[in-house]
């Protein structure tokens, strides 16, 4: 494959009926990659066994079947060559990675509870992020990492010092990781694989090269620049979209039904959902009924406002 492919990816978690703001991000991520003829991966982000289920991973791909999102590799049927494409199976590939930054020196055990960090941190930001106070931290780092012979969780250190990235929609960015989040955890106690980890060696392992998602994840960048610096990853460009939110100004959330797939699939047709959807991302100004490729050649990045937060309001 051409170096210079674009290949994107949606990557939902299977913990309940996709709502209109994960079908906003997927299509803004689909008309990036087919407006450039790239490649579209759909990796199910499952790393949650006690909320995710594969009947909701089935409706996601019903759903974006039912919209016309086709996908070039991925799935449940781990179409393509960089499966598995279920983070549930890709527990060997994650310790691999794991055991390399154990190399650095820089991951140590960490029994804190949540309940300690709550306890220990004010909330640092208005979504309830706290920094973690460095509890567990050796007074000494870099050092060997030895077996445990008790559960714990395995956490990073990181330095004091700034990232910089330029975020496709909202310009360039700096990131502080010592003030913005702490050390951060790698695996739980209870052995379950933490995102920050996951996805950065998913992304790199499938060749994605364009990460578009909710800006609720822009902070997340310097955690994961910093864990593919270490590893030794080629970069990634990370464009973060605007949240769709109620009425109430609230974001939209799986349990908030009328906004649900399966509410919208009752309302509308695929064609007027992705109508109304573009209509939001500032691309299809009166809306008009489309299909997704007639949408393609409208896409324009340059079009999707830069806010923090759009009100999803669909008229019939």
């Amino acid at each position: 494959m051409d170096s210079n492919t674009v290949i994107g990816r949606f990557a939902p978690s299977p913990t309940g009926r996709m709502h209109a703001g994960n079908v906003f991000t997927a299509l803004a991520s689909w008309l990036s990659v087919r407006a450039r003829g790239g490649r579209w991966i759909l990796r199910i982000e499952d790393l949650d066994p006690q909320r995710s289920r594969r009947q909701w991973a089935q409706l996601i791909e019903d759903d974006l079947q039912w919209l016309g999102l086709d996908f070039d590799e991925g799935g449940l049927e781990d179409r393509g060559d960089h499966g598995p494409y279920s983070q549930s199976h890709r527990h060997d590939i994650y310790l691999s990675a794991l055991e390399r930054l154990h190399d650095t020196g820089l991951v140590y055990p960490c029994r804190c509870t949540r309940a300690d960090i709550m306890a220990t941190q004010a909330p640092h930001r208005s979504d309830g992020r706290v920094v973690y106070a460095g509890t567990c931290r050796p007074a000494h780092l870099p050092q060997p990492w030895h077996a445990q012979t008790s559960p714990a969780a395995e956490r990073i250190y990181v330095p004091d010092k700034d990232i910089h990235f330029t975020d496709g929609l909202y310009g360039p960015q700096q990131v502080n990781l010592a003030h913005e989040c702490g050390d951060f955890i790698l695996r739980r106690a209870d052995g379950a694989w933490a995102y920050q980890l996951a996805v950065v060696v998913d992304d790199d392992a499938m060749g994605v090269n364009e990460v578009m998602r909710g800006n609720d994840l822009l902070l997340s960048v310097g955690q994961q620049n910093y864990l593919r610096d270490l590893l030794g990853m080629k970069p990634v460009n990370y464009t973060h979209l605007p949240l769709l939110c109620n009425t109430a100004g609230q974001r939209l959330a799986k349990r908030d039904s009328a906004m649900s797939m399966e509410t919208l699939r009752q309302r509308f047709t695929a064609r007027e959902l992705l109508g109304h959807l573009s209509r939001l991302m500032g691309i299809n100004p009166d809306g008009a009924p489309c299909s997704a490729h007639e949408l393609i050649e409208l896409y324009d990045l340059k079009r999707i406002p830069a806010m923090e937060k759009i009100t999803a309001t669909f008229a019939e």
